[in-house]
């Protein structure tokens, strides 16, 4: 699969290189499972409704959500930070 990024979701990938090291760890860590693993695996994948349906969400934290869609052979990330923003 391939990853890509909206370009708000790498602003917030960014900042967390220079914040949070201990959440970017968890951060990679759920982009390498959701590779492998779109729609179960660690982070509790949960699909979302409404505005982002067909989105997927994964918990980094208790605030912050991985926000994600799966088109064809890609994942698509669009957030890494708050809830579903």
């Amino acid at each position: 699969m391939k990853l890509l990024w909206t370009e708000d979701a790498w602003d917030d990938y960014l900042y967390w290189q220079g914040q949070d090291r201990k959440t970017l760890r968890r951060i990679n860590k759920l982009i390498a499972d959701t590779m492998h693993h779109p729609m179960e695996g660690i982070g509790k994948p949960e699909p979302l409704k409404w505005g982002l349906q067909g989105a997927w969400s994964r918990r980094i934290d208790t605030t912050n959500r991985l926000i994600y869609t799966v088109i064809d052979d890609a994942v698509y990330v669009l957030s890494v930070k708050d809830h579903y923003s």
